[in-house]
């Protein structure tokens, strides 16, 4: 018969406790993840696990979501400030014992421990309060500390999983309202133009993203008159987008129903942007009203692109109106022009897009090669005039992006 001293069985009874502490521990943290508890509730778990059950008498979980940031502490007062991980941490890959260090703030703590995920930094933990252990080459010591990084490992690769869950669903949220937005502004775009022996109206455009800034319009007062009018949006997104919906609405509510004039209307278009932007978007905006009859065009341009007017051989830009709509509370002046109209004209509006748009050499398409594109192809119908303009772009940028919203309204006037 073989007899057991009794320091071999505590040691024995020792290794089991803590065994069947460390199991316990990972059952409860997991089952806690599994669970989708939140995040304060796993953090919780930890830090009583490690205060609590193997007496930790101090640390400071660093944790990287965007940036560096401290996700959990015990036993420190006040902010952290002189500890940057970036200088102090990513050196290290495995379990390192803080012998000195040139921040006061560091000599507190004796043992730092990486979690790496992937060959990515995820965390650092630093522990104080448990040198005389590590000085003491007590392998439970060490066996522990493997324990913690592994515990820590779990907790913060958990909620990782969460953030990244979380964004996932956000994504998904803005992808819907995105589509929204993209059907309500398609809704809001002319579904038809007119093309007979009067007038010839097409239009072209481009969406750089599933929103845009961009708008134009075509609107049919009686028999002989109509307006036509092209817009864009400072900035991108959907904000942008939303602010562009609600101007396309306004402009036809406020000219259908209410038959402002021309100046009336841009400046209460001016005062209603401002208004919802509150002054950290504009609009820039061309309308033009033409009267068959007496073959009058009465416009103003409000800070866009000059649209290019085209009668015989000789061309022009319509560049009397006003700065961008919404940049102040109240336009510092306003004017309008008035052109009488000869036979076959044309009118080209377009956005920034088109003539803004790079090649690689990084030159812009410019507007004079635009005006020289429809002098050319003056005998063209527009939805072919049009055409011919947005191939000579994708000739022109090559292998380049489109990197602006792009539109195009050609209109001929018989």
């Amino acid at each position: 018969m073989t007899y057991v001293s009794e320091k071999v069985l505590e040691e024995l009874e020792n290794r089991l406790r803590s065994k069947d502490f460390k199991l316990n521990s990972l059952l409860e943290i997991t089952k806690a993840i599994n669970s989708n508890v939140p995040v304060s509730d796993i953090l919780h778990i930890y830090n009583y696990v490690l205060t609590e059950q193997l007496g930790i008498k101090k640390f400071i979980l660093f944790n990287f979501q965007n940036s560096w940031s401290v996700l959990d502490k015990f036993g420190i007062k006040g902010k952290i400030k002189d500890i940057k991980v970036e200088e102090d941490f990513l050196r290290f890959t495995d379990i390192t014992v803080i012998e000195s260090s040139y921040k006061k703030s560091l000599d507190k703590f004796d043992v730092v421990i990486p979690v790496y995920h992937r060959d990515k930094p995820l965390a650092f933990l630093i522990m104080g309060g448990i040198k005389d252990q590590l000085l003491s080459n007590d392998k439970r010591s060490f066996a522990n500390l493997n324990f913690i990084q592994t515990l820590t490992n779990i907790i913060v690769v958990a909620i990782e999983n969460k953030r990244m869950a979380q964004e996932s669903i956000v994504q998904e949220s803005v992808k819907k309202e995105l589509e929204i937005a993209s059907e309500m502004q398609r809704l809001l775009f002319p579904e038809e133009l007119p093309s007979n022996n009067q007038i010839d109206i097409s239009a072209k455009y481009l969406s750089h993203s599933k929103v845009s800034g961009d708008y134009y319009d075509y609107i049919r007062l009686n028999e002989n008159e109509f307006i036509i009018c092209i817009a864009d949006v400072s900035g991108k997104g959907l904000a942008a987008a939303m602010l562009m919906a609600n101007f396309q609405a306004t402009v036809r509510t406020l000219y259908t129903y209410k038959r402002f004039k021309l100046e009336d209307l841009v400046t209460e278009l001016n005062r209603k942007v401002f208004e919802s932007a509150k002054g950290e978007k504009f609009v820039t905006f061309f309308i033009a009203e033409y009267n068959s009859k007496t073959r009058r065009l009465k416009y103003i341009n409000a800070g866009h692109n000059w649209p290019i007017l085209i009668q015989g051989g000789t061309s022009s830009f319509l560049n009397k109106g006003s700065i961008g709509l919404g940049m102040l509370r109240e336009l510092p002046f306003l004017e309008s022009d008035v052109l009488k109209i000869k036979n076959n004209t044309t009118l080209l509006l377009y956005t920034d897009g088109v003539v803004e748009l790079e090649n690689k050499e990084e030159e812009q398409f410019q507007t004079d090669r635009l005006t020289k594109i429809v002098q050319n192809f003056y005998p063209l119908s527009m939805e072919d005039l049009n055409s011919i303009i947005f191939s000579k772009l994708d000739e022109w940028r090559g292998k380049c992006k489109y990197v602006d919203d792009t539109a195009i309204l050609s209109c001929r006037i018989f």
